[in-house]
């Protein structure tokens, strides 16, 4: 896993420069980068315990836009069971990259019985769920690359084993705090 985190990275932050490298201004765009190291990776994922999703750091990108990436393992016990019932995050787009491990990923269709936003968090912003009818279903495993757009319904319906993936998340509406670096690697 180690050639293919290194790989991993260089995917994130080429994905980072074509999702916004355009957007940015000269006079807005920060003088230097963000880097997280795999070694940081390995820190925060060997010390997620319980939790699923853990931030790592969130950079603010110019532009009046904020990039974070976090680190995701879920197993059989974080899966759906085969319900299409999902979260949809309001302001966030994620892009899923994965480490390691795979599963059934649903995406999109109509939402239907939505819950009420949830205030945010660090790790997403606001988000809410719903039922999904007529999204699209497929097997999601090491390698892949998944983009979810804000507004877009998404679960892991079924894990067979486990799965682990980084998740850039950009996120035009500052509803990540820029500066953000997971205490466990200060």
């Amino acid at each position: 896993m180690t050639r293919w985190l290194r790989s991993s990275l260089n995917c994130t932050a080429t994905a980072m420069v074509l999702a916004y490298g355009t957007s940015v201004s000269a006079q807005s765009a920060p003088m230097s980068a963000t880097d997280i190291t795999r070694e940081q990776i390995q820190t925060v994922l060997a010390s997620m315990g319980e939790s699923i999703d853990r931030q790592l750091k969130i950079a603010d990108i110019g532009g009046g836009e904020n990039v974070g990436v976090g680190i995701l393992h879920r197993d059989g016990d974080n899966d759906t069971d085969g319900a299409h019932r999902g979260i949809i995050h309001a302001q966030v787009t994620e892009v899923y990259i994965i480490l390691s491990g795979g599963g059934t990923l649903l995406t999109g269709g109509d939402i239907i019985d939505p819950t009420e936003p949830s205030a945010g968090s660090i790790l997403i912003g606001p988000t809410f769920s719903g039922q999904s009818r007529n999204g699209q279903i497929r097997e999601i495993s090491e390698g892949d690359v998944v983009v979810i757009p804000a507004g877009v319904l998404h679960a892991w319906t079924l894990i067979p084993d486990e799965v682990t993936y980084l998740s850039v998340r950009i996120d035009p509406h500052l509803a990540l705090p820029a500066g953000y670096v997971n205490p466990e690697i200060r």
